[in-house]
């Protein structure tokens, strides 16, 4: 099977379509023909390089797919070959097969199309443990949800709004925020504009939301939080602007507010039980069709450069998704 390989984290353009061989599936694992795959942020950045975990080399990229089970390993409970999947992992994506833990993956339920299914778990997942588990959202109140037009915010959005929130999205370009208004947001914002708090303040009837969910980071990070009500919680969810920013802490006293780690890849070792239900959760509102992500374009897996240059850019207004020869000749997608 042909795959993308990274010899040494760097460029795209360092990087290759290689044939790979297959290796025999342990215990718990499934054997994955893949159709799409997801191109996010991390994705690049942990490819580069640039991402806080470094992955040993030879390294494929890619964390979230979907496609058909070709092969259940032993002790891999709930699948057979031919059944339609989405899954995350810590790499191998960006292939024509992937081998995951049957943990790792869910049935896509039906309606639900696989190009948008190998978006669902790691950002449904991420939105629904941040807003649900760690801030425990409630009905009514206010979720700022910032980088709104990626794929995290996106799923922050629609998870909210699920819940009863209201939510205020910021995002950098008019593309983006009619994306994220016609994603469930109440408001959209310039996340560039000068009187960006002021704005905040005012949507807010002067009280400040109760909830920011940030996988931005930089120098937005603190305007947020700044921006909270009292007992507001600030979800950290990831820092796609590059910087991880220093937070003056007296802010978390002024306000009784909470600062709140969301990191996924922690959950299922230290929480496995919430991660379960997390996961049954996620395939409630894609079976609803409320966990629907918008996709910008599908590139053909052999432009995967282009595609992951794409991404570093900022610049897709929804997510870029990678197609495998498989998808084209399938009636399952």
């Amino acid at each position: 099977m042909r795959a993308v390989v990274a010899r040494t984290l760097g460029p795209p353009e360092t990087m290759a379509l290689e044939d790979l061989p297959s290796r025999p599936l342990a215990p718990g694992e499934l054997r994955v023909a893949v159709h799409f795959a997801g191109v996010s942020f991390v994705d690049v950045l942990t490819a580069t390089g640039g991402y806080q975990v470094k992955p040993p080399t030879p390294f494929t990229p890619g964390s979230e797919l979907s496609g058909i089970v070709s092969e259940v390993g032993p002790d891999a409970k709930g699948f057979k070959v031919g059944d339609r999947v989405s899954a995350a992992s810590f790499g191998s994506a960006f292939g024509e097969e992937a081998i995951v833990t049957a943990a790792s993956a869910a049935l896509v339920p039906p309606g639900l199309a696989l190009a948008e299914a190998a978006l669902i778990r790691t950002n449904y997942l991420t939105a629904c443990y941040a807003l649900k588990a760690r801030a425990q959202v409630q009905p009514g109140e206010i979720v700022l949800v910032l980088g709104a037009a990626g794929g995290v915010g996106v799923a922050c959005i629609q998870v909210a709004v699920a819940y009863g929130a209201k939510v205020i999205a910021s995002a950098s370009s008019e593309a983006k925020r009619q994306l994220a208004l016609s994603c469930g947001a109440s408001h959209a914002i310039d996340s560039g504009a000068p009187d960006w708090r002021d704005q905040v303040k005012a949507l807010t009837g002067g009280r400040g939301a109760d909830v920011v969910a940030d996988p931005v980071g930089g120098d937005q990070t603190e305007r947020a939080f700044r921006s909270l009500a009292w007992n507001g919680r600030h979800l950290v969810i990831g820092f796609a602007a590059g910087e991880i920013p220093r937070l003056p802490t007296n802010l978390a006293l002024l306000k009784g507010a909470s600062l709140m780690g969301v990191d996924l890849r922690q959950v299922a070792p230290n929480e496995p039980q919430l991660m379960q239900a997390m996961s049954v959760e996620v395939a409630r509102l894609a079976a609803a069709g409320i966990a629907r992500p918008p996709i910008a374009k599908i590139y053909p897996l052999d432009e995967f450069a282009d595609a992951m240059r794409e991404v570093a850019s900022g610049a897709p207004a929804g997510r870029i998704v990678l197609k495998t020869p498989a998808a084209d000749q399938s009636n399952q997608d």
